[in-house]
This record gives structure tokens, C-alpha cells and sequence, in this order.
């Protein structure tokens, strides 16, 4: 579904990611892990056309997409869930899934998608009519979450998604992202720094250190790996 090959991409001219190629086949949920600064965020840009790479190519579904605007690549069925949140603070929760369904123009279909989001998060059921920025960290990212499926994504790429969260917040974010990647049947690659918790839920993930992949393999394999005890679980 999604190939990146060799990709090498920075800001100002100066490199931060290097080398990188990794693939994401359909129905996959994918981990990128890594510490702070490894250059996680700055894959999950690229694909999503807010960064054009120095090298390298990026293929979706079989189409070479790393040319393209980010308006283009959310409407081939990328969309991406951003670092912080970022959800609209003075919308209304009910307004800020509707900016997340701009490219469908039947009205029958968003109100189709409004009640499945409804029914997958009914917290935010519950705050329809409220204000974003009154809603606690842990209900702001099920919304960006939420506003991101409404673009009927085929593939989900969800950015840090534990910032900020207290530990039970992001266990239940993570319960849902499993959730809509199986029982929705969406492909997610998410990029995360609370390795364990990221890697238990993947199908397969990759270590990321320095703009560099260091190690690949199923969730089970690099948890049991000695690169991730020694460098992420301090045993």
C-alpha cells in the first residue's frame, strides 16, 4: 500500500532523515518508535506532502505521491492525524468533524460517517455542541482522531498520539486505534515515543534513531529484542 525508499529529507537544507525505506501493506498497523527527536515527525510530514524530500521516492497504492500538494494526497486516501492535536479550540466538537469530511460532497454520507464517529467515541456524542479547547487532552485527540476518519481514510497516520496524556488516556486511545484498524478495517502507521505501548499493539514496527531505521520486525520481535530492552525498557 504505502512505499518509501531511500528517503531523505530535512529543513533548511540540512538532513534529518536518512536512508529511510520501510513499506505498509494493507490492513497493517504499523509502529515508527523512537526517542525524541529521532525524526519521526518529520516522516509522517513527508508522506503527507507538508514536506517535499531532498531524495527518495514515496509510493501509495501504487502511485508515486512525494510530488504531490497535501491537498491531493488526503483526497487518494491519506490522512493524518498531527502532533499536539491541533484541533479547531472555538468550533464546536460537531463543526470540527465536519472540516474533516471537506472532500465528500454528499451530505447523506457525512451525516453516515458523523453517526459512525458518534457511535466509535460516544464522549464525543455527548459534547457535540461544546467548544474544543474545553474538552480534556485525552477527548481532544479521540476528536483529531475522529476528524481525521471522517476524510474516509484508507491509511491513518496518527503523530505522537500520547502527548500529554496520562497513562489510562493513552491506553484508551491506543484500545481504539486497534479497534479501528481492525474493525474498520483502516490502515494505520503511527509514529510514537512510548515504545512499548506502541509496539505491543503493531503488527510490525521499526526503530528509528538519528534519522536512521536501525531495526525492523514484528511488535513481539523487537520488544524481545536487546537493542529495545537496553535502549527503551532499561532492562
Amino acid at each position: 500500500m504505502l512505499r518509501v525508499d531511500k528517503l531523505m529529507v530535512g529543513y533548511d537544507s540540512v538532513p534529518v532523515i536518512f536512508d529511510v525505506s520501510f513499506t505498509v501493506e494493507e490492513g497493517e498497523l504499523i509502529s515508527i518508535v523512537g526517542s525524541n527527536g529521532a525524526g519521526k515527525t518529520t516522516i509522517l510530514r513527508t508522506i503527507s506532502g507538508l514536506l517535499k524530500p531532498f531524495s527518495g521516492t514515496i509510493e501509495f497504492m501504487g502511485k508515486r505521491i512525494d510530488k504531490l500538494p497535501a491537498h491531493q494526497i488526503v483526497k487518494l486516501g491519506i490522512a493524518h492525524v498531527p502532533e499536539g492535536r491541533h484541533v479547531f479550540g472555538k468550533m464546536s466538537v460537531r463543526d470540527n468533524l465536519l472540516m474533516g469530511a471537506y472532500t465528500i460532497d454528499d451530505p447523506n454520507e457525512v451525516k453516515r460517517l458523523l453517526d459512525e464517529m458518534y457511535e466509535l467515541f460516544p464522549k464525543l456524542a455527548e459534547r457535540e455542541d461544546q467548544k474544543a479547547e474545553t474538552m480534556s487532552g485525552g477527548e481532544q485527540q479521540m476528536l483529531a482522531i475522529a476528524r481525521a476518519l471522517m476524510a474516509k481514510p484508507k491509511l491513518l497516520l496518527v503523530d505522537e498520539m500520547s502527548l500529554g496524556l496520562m497513562p489510562l488516556m493513552v491506553d484508551k486511545v491506543l484500545e481504539t486505534l486497534k479497534e479501528v484498524n481492525e474493525k474498520k478495517g483502516v490502515t494505520i502507521l503511527m509514529v510514537e515515543q512510548k515504545v512499548q505501548e506502541a509496539l505491543e499493539i503493531a503488527d510490525r514496527g521499526y526503530i528509528l534513531q538519528t534519522g536512521r531505521i536501525v531495526a525492523e520486525g514484528t511488535g513481539k520481535e523487537l520488544l524481545e529484542s536487546d537493542l529495545v530492552k537496553k535502549a527503551y525498557l532499561g532492562m
